[in-house]
């Protein structure tokens, strides 16, 4: 695992493991990676290196790696039982070209790589043929192109290429296929095309490269169809949704004017009913205004009542005798 130092506790690191791996770390800042970068690249922890790896470093090479240091590289030792060494080049201040990588040449204790985003190109990868021990390298948003790989062919050890938003095309994936022990390439942003993927495929089907062109088109054209598919789903969904709506509605609509007839003819009978009685009555008003008055029978005076009148009668004929006598 990679250990982030300040200078004060570099400094006494590499004191204390001068015994093992002499004047290999640098007196320099460890800085935290571009987090875009890292999303960019989104390479997984390179696998463990073996336990126990010793290299034995001659004078040409502990002057090789002070000389990288002094240009402004970092240097790291994989682990304390590893000494083979992380050189990188990434979080260094300035411009960093071809002559920056020079000392590399013919290194075999070499591990790790990263130019990132350097000024290097072709000619400074041709410095790096003979770094036999050479695991992983960065090469992304460099100057490289498709003659830089030609170069990387003798490093029997690589297992790791980066050489996102760089010049390499096809034509440089054509060279990938006899790198036999690399595992892992990334091609982001680069001239690589689906054909050229497709190749690299069929050459080589254990290389992981990333990303798969190949497999992004199928999993797009599959992305498509489940659309296309949904797309249908959601649009017969709606179309019943309609139908369903359209017949709620035709049939709350029926519903209603059902209910506005059945007022209306309840009305129109009240009013009907109404104006039946009504005529009724001025019908028999006007009949008994033209029906003529009947007579009513005398009444019978009671015996009483006759005996008076009788009696007022009676003194007109007494009257008569009376004369008669005279």
């Amino acid at each position: 695992m990679r250990i982030q130092l300040t200078l004060g506790a570099l400094a006494a690191l590499q004191f204390s493991l001068a015994p093992f791996a002499p004047a290999l770390f640098a007196p320099a800042t460890a800085q935290a990676e571009d987090a875009k970068e890292e999303k960019a690249e989104a390479e997984p922890k390179a696998a463990k290196p073996p336990e126990g790896v010793k290299i034995t470093l001659t004078d040409a090479d502990n002057a090789a790696l002070a000389k990288l240091r002094e240009l402004g590289a970092m240097t790291l030792q994989v682990a304390q039982n590893d000494n083979r060494v992380e050189v990188a080049y990434h979080l260094s201040d300035g411009k960093i070209g071809n002559d920056h990588v020079a000392p590399l040449k013919g290194l075999k204790c070499i591990y790790s790589l990263n130019l990132r985003g350097t000024e290097v190109d072709d000619m400074g990868v041709a410095h790096l043929a003979a770094t036999a021990g050479l695991v992983k390298l960065h090469l992304e948003k460099t100057k490289v192109t498709d003659a830089a790989l030609k170069h990387l062919t003798k490093l029997e050890n690589l297992e790791y290429l980066n050489v996102y938003g760089t010049g390499v095309t096809n034509a440089g994936l054509d060279t990938i296929v006899a790198m036999k022990n690399l595992k892992k390439i990334y091609i982001w942003q680069t001239k690589v095309d689906i054909e050229g993927v497709a190749k690299l495929k069929k050459a080589r089907p254990d290389l992981q490269i990333i990303p798969d062109l190949v497999v992004d088109k199928k999993r797009a054209e599959e992305a498509a169809i489940r659309k296309i598919e949904d797309d249908k789903r959601k649009a017969e969904e709606a179309k019943k949704k309609a139908a369903e709506d359209a017949k709620k509605k035709a049939e709350a609509e029926a519903k209603k004017k059902a209910d506005a007839a059945k007022k209306k003819a309840a009305a129109d009978k009240k009013a009907a009913d109404e104006k039946a009685a009504a005529d009724k009555k001025a019908a028999d008003d006007k009949a008994a205004d033209k029906k003529p008055a009947e007579k009513k029978p005398a009444e019978k005076k009671p015996a009483a009542e006759k005996k008076e009148a009788a009696a007022e009668k009676k003194p007109a004929d007494t009257e008569k005798p009376k004369k008669e006598a005279a």
